[in-house]
């Protein structure tokens, strides 16, 4: 078979069907990069063109309430600072990882619907220059384009207010819950029809919302189906009415909700995080027919390559039987993985990813 492009193989992945090899990304964090840059890895090449990884393109449109953004603090270590969604939030410069979520604005209901008041579905909230002047060149360059949708569990408890406060509500205040979950969907689902009805088509939606951690879940299957499952069916049955797959995003032990997950219409499940407890092999023998996978290689693995190297051998050839499988880690590449190393697994992942 000839080499396909990027959107040629995921079509073939997403159809369940052999592409010439099995496509190939990761995630480095920002620290990482910098730590490539240090080691080699040209300033004006990006590190995707370096490696010769699949291209991917992303469209996004902001749903948030739109407070003010205020630098409160700054060293040469981190910036605090408020962000569109009302949080106060510590980044590190240097050093990868999530923000350090420090206060919320939305604590109750009645915060709620000011906020809610605020997250309007207007044309302003969608960058159409970077449409206009990248769009065409996604599709010449056979790009797989994906709308980055941002509702749910996951991005409401962790930026919009509060873990506990929100696990607390979804038991005591589900019509509360329900409401925020179902209005951000709204606010994305409006903004992607005006971006979709422009001629700006993409081909998969893909959203955050990390539901579990190590061995568990935040929440059980049944609250599940009653708060979040909703949401996500409605996601993924506006995307299939328009042709487009549907990715989720969601890290930590999930596997009590995979079959939910299936129900809901999710075509693409990532990350896989094997260190939480999430189990590939078993994933791609029970669901490998209705669904695919992206990830599943231990990151922890990365600071022992030879183990790496192993897992690979072992799993790759498992899941990418039959198409419908990307090669990734099950989280990102953190800052300890040198650019030589990095150049070994992608050397790796592409003998073992093809067909």
């Amino acid at each position: 078979m000839s080499e396909l492009t990027t959107y040629e193989r995921m079509k073939r992945v997403y159809e369940h069907r052999d592409p010439d090899r099995a496509p190939i990304i990761d995630d480095p964090w920002a620290s990482t990069v910098e730590r490539w840059h240090r080691e080699g890895l040209p300033a004006d090449v990006s590190f995707v063109d370096y490696f010769g990884l699949d291209k991917y393109a992303s469209i996004g449109a902001d749903n948030s309430p739109r407070y003010p953004e205020v630098v409160l603090e700054e060293t040469e270590e981190y910036t605090v600072s408020t962000t569109r969604w009302g949080a106060t939030q510590r980044v590190w410069k240097h050093v990868g990882g999530v923000p350090e979520w420090l206060d919320f604005t939305v604590k109750t209901p009645d915060d709620w619907l000011k906020a809610k008041a605020r997250m309007e579905p207007t044309p302003d909230r969608i960058d159409w220059e970077r449409l206009k002047a990248n769009y065409p060149r996604w599709r010449q360059e056979g790009r797989w384009i994906q709308a980055s949708f941002w509702f749910g569990f996951d991005v409401v408890h962790s930026r919009f207010v509060g873990t506990e406060r929100l696990l607390v509500a979804m038991v005591e205040q589900p019509d509360w819950v329900s409401d925020m979950f179902n209005h951000w969907l709204d606010v994305d689902l409006a903004l992607f029809d005006m971006v979709w009805k422009a001629g700006y088509h993409f081909d998969v939606i893909r959203w955050p919302d990390d539901m579990g951690y190590k061995a568990h879940q935040f929440f059980s299957p049944k609250i599940y189906r009653e708060l979040v499952k909703p949401v996500h069916k409605r996601a993924a049955d506006w995307a299939h009415a328009r042709g487009a797959k549907v990715e989720l995003h969601s890290c930590g032990n999930i596997m009590p909700f995979v079959p939910d997950l299936v129900d809901a219409g999710i075509d693409m499940l990532n990350p896989l995080e094997v260190k939480a407890g999430m189990d590939p092999a078993k994933l791609k023998a029970e669901f490998g027919d209705v669904l695919a996978f992206h990830g599943g290689l231990n990151a922890a693995l990365y600071t022992e390559p030879d183990k790496l190297w192993e897992e690979m051998r072992h799993l790759i050839p498992i899941l990418k039987r039959n198409g419908g499988y990307v090669i990734s880690s099950d989280h990102s590449v953190p800052e300890s993985v040198s650019l030589e190393t990095f150049r070994q697994w992608v050397e790796l992942a592409k003998g073992l990813g093809s067909y």
